[in-house]
């Protein structure tokens, strides 16, 4: 933000320098400008334009009669004497920087081996780096960092450095700070310092898994790490952690918990909400606060409010990593849920500290971009900033042996980015999976550009979420429309729009096309943000029993893993988990938050319902198409009175017809010849002709 102080210059490009000066001081008129480095050169300025802005400053457009060098420190003066420094801001957005400053080592952090430790820094607009050390016993030491090619800074230290902390403190744009290594694997408690760790002590487990054909091969499941053991009484030690997530516990109440639950599903990934280290959890008193962890301060160090002993840096990475391996140990894969659109708080980042304003969308007025609605819109298009990111994923899929990655507001991020980061990671693992949110965010990165859904065309191996499948199935997730109904909630009429969304949302008929493949489309119509669908059927079918509105879960599950394209399932959703109403349940704390299990043992006839759908799911390839041509030669519709959908799905071999009925009305259907029921409500092992649809039914048929 500028026009803040009396006086302020900003270097936003080689040749350029721009000066505001309030009018409070001096009328805010100069007519001559200099610039001094740190050496008392002075380089002079030449006035280019001046104008009057509305905050009551005139603006001076300067030019730069000399060779600026990055990374020197500068003063202006105007004619009065007064000084102000001249900050480093849109010239690090220029093309040219990129290119001069663009470094390709794979040296940036820390290089540890036990007898000297080499730390390098990326900060091309630092004027000095001073490495501080804080041993153990209390000592610190401090060595001066060299600044060498492409601005990155080094030094070599002596000796066995493992578990020892450090910060770095720069000094950038004429002020010092003391930060955190944006490169560290490992941190002290609240993000306090970074850590050095040998890395080569942890090295985990690989199990072989089943082989997937395609994204559509998954069935997603999100929990956090959390909620997932957070009630009491269940029979979970370390409940909340990494270590209680892999807990074993197969009797409680004669039903099955945390992780013995989570294996009982048939589901084939877990997505994990974000497991790095966030903000606004006090990880020495994790219990005070709540949160979800959408609000990044680290992005390679994990969260230590879910480690069992956080004040071992070491201890949260030998967790996490073990929490994979019995995973990967049972057949079930890891995908996690990174935020790289948004930072808790850009101030105090560390890259924004070391580098100002490169990572974040600014314009060249200076204003921050904030499309997230959190305060700051991080910017991937640039090269370092990229590179950085795309290291991250290919780190974490290296060292923890993650199966995939979901991107928290995708829209923000930059395609090529995503691209590159899909790339990467699937030359580490061939099953990689990479999914986002697409939806198109008001950021300062031009639209064609974005990550989103719209430019789904341009990103053929990414997945986004579709909002149309949520809305269109479950209806409206909006809080302002809570009462409006979807297909399976009782709105008949959009029978036509829940075939395209059947679909997913990849042909032209009943809605307009969406997306290039199946392999593109993540469907749901329910996830941690918003209303669970049982507390939305409160507002919208709020005068059903509460049998019907079972049913209607059901029928909307079975619609998430029936239909064609990626299917994604809220941890709970299978027992109709609810949070009492609050549809945004970030901070709620546990009360609202934790998986309900006493709720799981009172609903089991839906978990047994919904573990018989997974089952069907993979069993049968015609729900599993990758490509949309495919759907065009083998996915078809019927209805019955324009309320019944009839969904009918082969692979040349095996015909499946499926039969949705969300109204209150019986109907029947003939069918050519006896078809084997591999589901009606739950039920399944026998033969059928004369189909009875009962109101609010799922029915599904093998034919012969």
């Amino acid at each position: 933000m500028r026009q803040k102080d009396y006086y302020e210059a900003y270097i936003d490009d080689y040749d350029k320098v721009v000066v505001y000066m309030s009018k409070q001081s001096y009328d805010g008129k100069s007519d001559r400008f200099y610039m001094k480095d740190s050496k008392d050169h002075f380089i002079e300025l030449k006035i280019r334009s001046v104008e009057d802005t509305q905050a009551n400053y005139t603006k001076y457009v300067l030019g730069i009669m000399g060779e600026l060098t990055i990374g020197e420190e500068y003063d202006v003066y105007h004619e009065h004497a007064r000084k102000t420094v001249a900050e480093y801001s849109y010239i690090v957005k220029t093309k040219r920087f990129d290119e001069e400053f663009y470094y390709e080592g794979n040296d940036l952090g820390t290089v540890y081996d036990r007898r000297h430790t080499r730390f390098a820094l990326w900060a091309p607009t630092a004027y000095r780096v001073i490495l501080e050390l804080k041993r153990r016993d209390g000592e610190v030491e401090a060595f001066e960092m060299k600044r060498t090619e492409k601005g990155v800074w080094r030094t070599d230290v002596a000796g066995n450095l493992h578990d020892v902390a450090y910060t770095y403190h720069v000094r950038v744009n004429g002020k010092w700070r003391e930060t955190l290594d944006p490169y560290a694997f490992a941190g002290t408690a609240n993000s306090a310092e970074s850590v050095i760790v040998d890395q080569s002590n942890m090295k985990f487990k690989t199990f072989p898994l089943p082989r997937m054909n395609g994204y559509c091969d998954a069935i997603i499941y999100e929990t956090s790490v959390r909620d997932f053991t957070m009630q009491s009484g269940i029979g979970i030690h370390d409940p909340g952690t990494f270590r209680g997530f892999v807990e074993e516990n197969k009797v409680t109440k004669a039903m099955e918990t945390g992780f013995s639950y989570l294996k009982s599903l048939g589901i084939t990934h877990v997505q994990l909400m974000p497991v790095f280290d966030f903000g606004s959890v006090d990880e020495i008193y994790p219990r005070i606060f709540y949160n979800w962890g959408y609000d990044p301060v680290q992005y390679r160090v994990l969260e230590g409010s879910y480690s069992t002993d956080v004040l071992s840096p070491s201890a949260r990475m030998r967790e996490f990593g073990h929490l994979v391996e019995k995973c990967h140990e049972n057949g079930i894969r890891v995908n996690l849920d990174v935020v790289f659109n948004h930072v808790y708080d850009k101030n105090t980042f560390s890259l924004e500290n070391i580098v100002p304003n490169y990572f974040f969308l600014m314009n060249e007025q200076g204003d921050f971009s904030n499309g997230s609605w959190c305060g700051n819109d991080i910017d991937t298009s640039r090269r370092m900033s990229s590179r950085y990111f795309v290291d991250t994923c290919v780190w974490m899929t290296r060292f923890y042996h993650i199966d995939g990655l979901r991107f928290d507001l995708m829209g923000i991020l930059d395609i090529d980015t995503v691209n590159e980061i899909y790339l990467r990671c699937r030359a580490v693992n061939p099953d990689f999976m990479v999914y986002g949110e697409g939806w198109n965010m008001p950021s300062f990165l031009p639209e064609e550009k974005r990550a989103s859904m719209q430019n789904n065309g341009r990103m053929p191996f990414v997945a986004h979420f579709s909002d149309r499948f949520r809305d269109v199935v479950k209806g409206s997730t909006s809080a302002y429309e809570i009462a409006a109904k979807g297909y399976c909630t009782g709105n008949a009429e959009l029978i036509d729009v829940v075939k395209n969304c059947l679909c997913a949302s990849c042909v032209d008929f009943g809605a307009g096309r969406m997306f290039v493949n199946p392999r593109n489309v993540v469907n749901y119509v329910e996830c941690h943000d918003n209303h669970t669908s049982w507390d939305k059927m409160r507002e919208c079918c709020r005068s059903e029993e509460r049998w019907i509105r079972r049913r209607r879960q059901e029928m909307m599950i079975a619609m998430v893993l029936l239909a064609q394209g990626i299917p994604f399932l809220h941890s709970g959703q299978e027992f109709g988990r609810t949070k009492h109403g609050i549809g945004n349940s970030y901070d709620s704390g546990d009360d609202i938050n934790a998986l309900d299990y006493d709720r799981r043992t009172k609903n089991r006839e839906m978990v047994e319902h919904v573990k018989q759908l997974i089952r069907i799911r993979r069993g049968h390839s015609c729900f599993r198409y990758s490509i949309t041509e495919s759907l065009y030669h083998r996915v078809a519709f019927d209805d019955i009175e324009r309320k019944v959908l009839i969904y009918k799905t082969s692979d040349g071999e095996e015909s499946i017809w499926t039969f949705f009925n969300p109204t209150g009305s019986p109907f029947h259907y003939h069918l050519d010849t006896p078809a084997e029921i591999l589901y009606y409500n739950g039920e399944e092992g026998y033969r059928e002709q004369d189909l009875e649809i009962r109101p609010y039914s799922t029915i599904i048929c093998l034919l012969d």
